[in-house]
């Protein structure tokens, strides 16, 4: 058996006990080290991490840039392998990674890879959800989370990064009732993003932008190819950033009735 490749997998959640074993099974064996950080957890998340091995720790949620910042701290791996609980290394990817260690790595700071989602009946390999090219390995010396505070953290890295091939499999969505649960969420977050940098509601971008949001997902990224799951997937993001610009328009103009 090959050594494990110097990479930390760090996994951050809450609550994924039903998540966490797919997770850390498809990096066992192969990694270095995994480490769990979990935040507010009441469930067994603790219990299947270190069944699997995996190092626990619990801090509290700073948000998602400042936690994950956090958590890529306690790896001691130079490489990490950012996973959420909902995601899964593919047996592609797998091979990918043990291909960009056995070539010149330290060319690089940091590798991104397509995600792809199961959603109701089939993989969406079309449309806004994927490729998704994600980075998510990166060196720990040279790149860190960055981005908005709220929402939209990103690994920003000081070197190349390179494109592997090989999907990361995302479970994100296990029925349409959980994905129509996260529209208020992401809604909530939108606002407090927007409100922190000053941004004001647009009746323009609230009526434009869910068409073109529809429009490019259907049509232009070809979303129509994965069949009804595609439309819906098309419809929902449009309907998504709809609500998303009425609850900042709601933010700024709501009233209490009066007497």
């Amino acid at each position: 058996m090959s050594a494990p490749l110097p990479i930390s997998v760090v996994i951050v959640a809450r609550n994924e006990e039903r998540n966490l074993p797919r997770c850390l099974a498809s990096g066992r064996g192969w990694t270095a080290e995994t480490v769990v950080v979990l935040n507010d957890t009441t469930d067994g998340s603790e219990a299947a991490a270190r069944a699997a091995g995996a190092v626990v720790h619990h801090r509290p949620w700073q948000g998602f840039r400042d936690t994950k910042n956090a958590a890529a701290a306690l790896a001691t791996q130079p490489w990490i392998l950012a996973l959420d609980a909902d995601e899964e290394v593919s047996p592609a990817l797998r091979e990918a990674l043990h291909g960009f260690f056995a070539g010149t790595p330290d060319r690089f700071a940091g590798a991104r890879f397509p995600r792809k989602v199961w959603f109701i009946d089939r993989w969406i390999t079309h449309g806004d959800w994927y490729p998704d090219l994600s980075l998510r390995l990166f060196h720990r010396d040279r790149a860190r989370w960055g981005g908005d505070a709220f929402v939209h953290e990103k690994v920003e890295c000081a070197g190349p990064v390179a494109t592997l091939h090989g999907d990361l499999h995302h479970f994100s969505f296990p029925t349409l009732a959980s994905h129509v649960a996260k529209i208020n969420p992401f809604a909530d977050l939108f606002v407090q993003q927007q409100q922190a940098r000053g941004g004001r509601f647009s009746a323009g971008a609230a009526v434009l932008r869910p068409f073109w949001r529809f429009f490019r997902a259907y049509v232009l990224r070809r979303g129509f190819l994965d069949g009804y799951p595609g439309f819906y997937i098309a419809w929902a993001t449009a309907f998504g950033a709809f609500v998303r610009y009425s609850r900042l328009y709601e933010a700024e103009h709501r009233k209490e009735p009066h007497a």
